[in-house]
């Protein structure tokens, strides 16, 4: 498995594996959005002998600026439950940090995002309209959260996904 930047010809692939994965289009259209809005920082696939099994999307929060949100992260139906979901979050925490980013903050399920050092508690203090119990973030940087503004506010294409 590679896992590597999503091209333009890896579309179309993205957005029938996210609608699998999800049972919806929602998120599918979410991607496009933030790409189309210019949102979207990085965008992973994997690629498992040319086929498409999987996919994360970061895109660059409103506010705290320096932060980014984790979502979403599809793996193909067929493909679940292999790793390729944790080795996608793990390469895209790894290439955030790398580049620079200051934190990363999602909505998802606690019992499996803090394997990979997202926390609820790292994300009391920020305001949100999101649930509190899903909400969590993960420092790339020391003391980072401590110096953000309490607010984190999403791009358009997630508000205007509900």
């Amino acid at each position: 498995m590679i896992i590597r930047e999503a091209g333009a010809s890896d579309y179309p692939a993205i957005h029938s594996l996210t609608e699998a994965a999800f049972g919806w289009d929602a998120e599918a259209h979410l991607i496009a959005a933030l790409r189309e809005s210019g949102d979207a920082v990085f965008d992973l696939v994997a690629d498992l002998d040319g086929e498409i099994a999987g996919h994360v999307l970061l895109s660059a929060l409103t506010i705290p600026p320096g932060a980014l949100a984790l979502a979403p992260v599809s793996v193909g139906p067929d493909h679940q439950r292999q790793g390729i979901g944790s080795a996608l979050v793990h390469h895209s925490i790894g290439r955030a940090t790398a580049a620079g980013w200051s934190a990363i903050f999602l909505l998802g399920d606690p019992s499996y995002y803090t394997r990979f050092g997202f926390s609820l508690d790292a994300a009391e203090k920020f305001e949100t309209d999101y649930p509190r119990e899903f909400f969590m973030a993960l420092e790339l940087k020391a003391d980072a959260l401590k110096s953000m503004p309490p607010k984190v506010e999403y791009p358009a294409p997630f508000r205007e996904l509900g």
